[in-house]
């Protein structure tokens, strides 16, 4: 099982994330020791969205499709309505969501993150929340939708909005010490 300072974490995005959404997790983690690297679509920087504006750009450590999932302990995806709705119609993207999935590593996604989780197909059947907004979609994949801060079901974690960035960063930290996750397949 990683120790939190041993961990090495990918955050994945687009441009038009929310800015605490990536930033939060990525410099808490780093703060605890992990080693945290962001990748995009085309490893060029990525721009935030900071609640009612354009935010600050974030630089980018790699492509997506040059991640790979065995280099890392977790996967970390964060919302914005903007930057999952585009990683979630990007082949490597999802690809590399379903194999962190598979892997049984620890799975993270704030706000509309979890539509990326839908695209999976990793919601039916548990647990899961999300921005209200999306909770529709979140039932409609089979979910079983919660209102609360923080959700976990076998590794994988998810969480609202910005409000809940401390019971998240919390919860990816216990998760990754956990270890891998046995999961059953989305039923």
């Amino acid at each position: 099982m990683p120790n939190i300072h041993d961990a090495r974490i990918l955050v994945i995005s687009a441009k038009g994330f929310e800015q605490a959404e990536l930033t939060v997790p990525r410099d808490q983690l780093r703060s605890a020791g992990a080693r945290v690297e962001v990748a995009s679509p085309d490893g060029k920087p990525i721009r935030g969205w900071d609640k009612t504006d354009w935010g600050d750009t974030v630089p980018a450590d790699l492509a997506i499709p040059a991640a790979r999932v065995e280099d890392y302990d977790a996967l970390v995806i964060p919302g914005g309505q903007i930057n999952p709705d585009l990683l979630r119609v990007n082949a490597d993207a999802m690809k590399l969501v379903r194999r962190f999935l598979d892997s049984g590593r620890t799975v993270a996604a704030i706000c509309h993150g979890p539509w990326l989780l839908v695209e999976a197909d990793a919601v039916r059947g548990r647990t899961v929340t999300s921005y209200t907004s999306i909770r529709t979609d979140v039932k409609n994949a089979g979910g079983n939708w919660v209102d609360r801060e923080v959700a976990t079901d076998q590794g994988i974690v998810t969480s609202r909005s910005p409000a809940d960035l401390d019971a998240f960063v919390a919860k990816i930290t216990e998760e990754i010490g956990e270890g891998r996750h046995e999961r059953r397949k989305a039923a």
